[in-house]
């Protein structure tokens, strides 16, 4: 590896097609600046998104694409303006890797709605080079997209709070759900909704996890300390959480109907999106305007509260179920991350896996 100013020749996993399959990619990474940050990859979680992106369900994919975006890394090297971190820290990277600078969510630190945002996977960086994501070797980041991992805080821990932990905590804290007594309702336990458990409990709320089916009574009660747990198709249960709670993370990545969710939330309830869907969901209106209600989407999270969101997870001894495996089994976990057959997050050991073919 040379210095800062030169390319470097790394590997990661890519797909290649809409098969979503990925195999080993050799690839250089973009030139680097004097804000740049190089970190060699320790772990990278796998969200959902990967598969939608792998498989070019949200028909802007490009390839070959090395996904990956719930990253942690140690830093190899640093640029001559870089202030916040040295050779050696461990760090995190996220969904995003660039933005305008000069619109108002930028100036307003809430970057993760710039316009001009720039992918850390399957976009365009400022030199015209495709992005590539953690299922690598090495990025190169801009410093203001990195962010400090707590000390103690292992790297297959910190990984998916960069996606899903931060993605649950951004609304809470932005819509002022941040403070305890309140009832809240987190539907879906996937890798979002079980972070969204954890969260929510630390913050002090009562919390009622809603699934399609009871099969996850006992992980939702015991193992993540919901309070309640409601099957959407009991429709006697479901009425009588009619009005109670005060918000609902909508973590479901597929189309569903909203009526029977928007009937549980109280006078001035939310209903928080956070699913990528590429197809319309309906809803009748009357059940927004005669209790007030709000439907709205929260998108990650700032810098800003990513470094919250992490010292808030330190702070609080929040920990991810994860289920740790190696680069060779990444297909095999994106296809069971399809099938829901994971509690509740995949992280790939990236630096104890063989890249090379």
């Amino acid at each position: 590896m040379g210095g800062l100013e030169t390319e470097r020749v790394v590997v990661g996993w890519a797909a290649r097609d809409p098969s979503g399959i990925l195999s080993p990619y050799t690839y250089t990474l973009r030139n680097t600046g004097p804000e740049d940050v190089l970190l060699k990859v320790l772990s990278c979680g796998i969200c959902h998104t990967d598969i939608h992106q792998v498989k070019n369900e949200l028909g802007m994919s490009r390839y070959p694409m090395v996904p990956g975006h719930e990253v942690v890394g140690e830093v190899v090297e640093v640029g001559s303006e870089v202030t916040n971190f040295r050779v050696g820290d461990v760090v995190g990277v996220g969904v995003i890797v660039g933005c305008c600078r000069n619109c108002n969510p930028c100036k307003s630190d809430v970057e993760q709605y710039c316009n001009k945002k720039i992918w850390s996977y399957n976009d365009v960086y400022t030199d015209g080079k495709t992005t590539q994501g953690g299922f690598a070797q090495s990025m190169i980041v801009d410093q203001k997209f990195v962010v400090k991992i707590p000390d103690g805080m292992s790297a297959e821990q910190a990984a998916p709070l960069l996606c899903a932990g931060l993605t649950v905590y951004s609304p809470l804290s932005h819509f002022g759900l941040n403070k305890s007594g309140l009832r809240g309702g987190i539907l879906g336990l996937g890798g979002v909704g079980h972070m969204g458990v954890k969260i929510a409990k630390a913050m002090g709320h009562h919390v009622t996890v809603i699934s399609s089916s009871d099969k996850k009574r006992a992980e939702a009660m015991e193992h993540l300390g919901a309070d309640e747990y409601l099957v959407s198709s009991d429709a006697t249960r479901m009425q009588e959480f009619a009005d109670t709670l005060d918000y609902i993370i909508d973590t479901v990545p597929a189309v569903h109907a909203l009526e029977p969710y928007l009937s549980l939330l109280k006078l001035d309830g939310r209903l928080i999106l956070m699913g990528v869907i590429n197809a319309p969901l309906q809803f009748l209106t009357p059940l927004v305007m005669l209790g007030r209600k709000s439907i709205t989407g929260s998108f990650i999270g700032s810098m800003k509260e990513t470094e919250e969101m992490l010292e808030f997870c330190k702070e609080k001894g929040i920990t991810s179920m994860i289920e740790v495996v190696k680069m060779d089994y990444v297909n095999k976990a994106l296809e069971r991350l399809e099938k829901n057959d994971v509690r509740y997050r995949f992280v790939v050991d990236v630096a104890g896996s063989k890249l090379e073919p």
